[in-house]
């Protein structure tokens, strides 16, 4: 039994796949042969860019001076380089915060009596004046906090050296 939607190739089916191919083949030789034709009668005229050649600079003489020396400013005893302990805060500590002013996260809690090293400042910012402290026994613990808690120490250091 011959199945409905079988199909078999025969001599006529051959041919009729040629016919059709060779239609299709012509039909593109015609449509790319048009297509170039066209492009080539529109010529696109080339954009060139002219960039000006380097010209010397004139040299400057460099003058020399001398650097003025840095200057400390002290505010209350307190300066770059001393200790203070932290002092006022009726034991509730102070806040050492991530930037010179109140709108700056606090980063921990100094505690009362704790002693750090001043490493910078001063800084204004919201009516107080600013010192950026670092503890000398870890230098994670560092921040900005406010100077009206803070207190001169004399501290001796140590020497490790044998």
């Amino acid at each position: 039994m011959k199945h409905p939607f079988q199909f078999s190739v025969t001599p006529w089916v051959i041919l009729g796949s040629i016919i059709i191919a060779g239609a299709l083949s012509v039909l593109l030789i015609l449509g790319l042969s048009l297509t170039a034709s066209r492009l080539q009668s529109q010529e696109i005229p080339a954009m060139i860019t002219v960039i000006p050649a380097p010209t010397m600079l004139p040299t400057s003489t460099l003058l020399y001076t001398s650097t003025p020396e840095a200057t400390f400013i002290e505010i209350n005893g307190i300066s770059l380089g001393k200790f203070v302990q932290i002092a006022g805060t009726g034991g509730d500590g102070l806040r050492l915060r991530a930037g010179p002013g109140k709108e700056f996260a606090p980063l921990f809690l100094g505690y009362e009596s704790e002693v750090f090293e001043v490493k910078d400042g001063p800084k204004f910012s919201d009516g107080i004046t600013w010192w950026y402290l670092i503890a000398p026994y870890d230098e994670t613990r560092s921040g900005w906090a406010a100077a009206d808690y803070l207190k001169v120490v004399n501290v001796e250091l140590e020497d490790s050296s044998p």
